[in-house]
């Protein structure tokens, strides 16, 4: 890889991480209202991926979805905006943390209900198979929405089909606060994959070049016709499942053990030891990301909330 897409791609995951700090800290200020769940210890995954795509391909995700607008490009102090309810958010403040979207990037959102974005997806690639097009859906999920039906009737339909998708299921170990060998009868979500004739591969979610490379051998297969894949880029969330979370299911150490790999850090020592970057090249870009959330905070801060005037727009079609 280039020292230059490395160096992007360093830029994207501080970015992800320092707007997820300081989401934090707005959420226990009581700015961000209702429920609001970081991407830290994930950026690889959504970054590494979405590098992959080209121009026409679409992606969807659940509610953990702060990190994946951050890495198609949406405009920081818009996702700002739409988290603290404003109306110059993405979505005129009518969605907040676990509804972003942005239809000019393909970016077709965050859901709130568990594994619901799923058939959306099967239907947005179903919609492409119309088209005769060669763009393919990157659809991301936890490892909990494996064990539901929407997340069964999707990979069927998907596979009977072969749809153009690639299921990219984000396994960081826990369910809300139940890890995934309590939960799941199949503890590698992989297998679940073969039920439905799709062949699924294990990534290691915190480094982003095999991310990176994953998704795009997923990707070109597609595109050659050999219909959906499946990867399990295995991860870890540091914080809790939602900030209302106590912690109380793991250890300090289990957190500290998976710190040692993170992904940040896996970057930056490559970029420093294999592709002669500079302390002060990273240090500089480390300054740039804090001012661009900051600018981010200070404009959502300073955006009207919707008029109540606005109230029902949208929803339904004016005559």
């Amino acid at each position: 890889m280039k020292k230059e897409t490395l160096l992007e791609w360093y830029r994207q995951m501080v970015l992800i991480r320092r707007f997820e700090q300081r989401c934090a800290e707005l959420y226990q200020l009581g700015k961000i209202g209702g429920f609001l769940h970081l991407y830290i210890g994930q950026e690889a995954v959504a970054v590494g991926s979405i590098a992959a795509r080209q121009a026409g391909d679409h992606v969807i995700t659940a509610y953990r979805d702060h990190g994946h607008a951050l890495a198609v490009g949406s405009d920081t102090g818009k996702i700002m905006a739409e988290l603290l309810g404003k109306a110059t958010g993405v979505s005129q403040g009518r969605g907040g943390s676990m509804h972003l979207a942005d239809v000019e990037r393909h970016y077709w959102g965050g859901y709130a209900v568990v594994g619901g974005h799923l058939p959306l997806a099967t239907g947005i690639a179903l919609a492409e198979n119309y088209r005769q097009t060669s763009n393919a859906v990157l659809c991301y999920f936890g490892d909990g929405s494996t064990n539901i039906g929407y997340f069964h009737e999707s990979l069927n339909l998907a596979g009977v089909w072969k749809l153009p998708v690639v299921w990219i299921c984000e396994n960081n170990q826990y369910g809300m606060g139940t890890a995934v060998n309590r939960a799941s009868a199949v503890p590698r979500m992989i297998d679940k994959a073969l039920g439905y004739g799709l062949q699924g591969k294990q990534v290691d979610g915190m480094d982003i070049m095999a991310v990176y490379e994953a998704t795009s051998e997923a990707l070109a297969a597609i595109r050659r016709g050999e219909g959906p894949q499946f990867l399990e880029m295995i991860t870890y969330r540091y914080e809790g499942h939602s900030m209302g979370d106590p912690l109380r299911y793991r250890t300090r150490e289990e957190v500290e053990k998976w710190r040692e790999d993170d992904p940040i850090g896996i970057l930056e020592r490559h970029l420093l030891a294999e592709l002669a970057a500079t302390r002060e090249e990273l240090e500089a870009i480390d300054q740039a990301v804090e001012a661009e959330v900051e600018a981010a905070v200070r404009f959502a801060e300073e955006s009207p909330l919707p008029s109540l005037a606005d109230l029902f727009a949208n929803i339904y079609v004016e005559s």
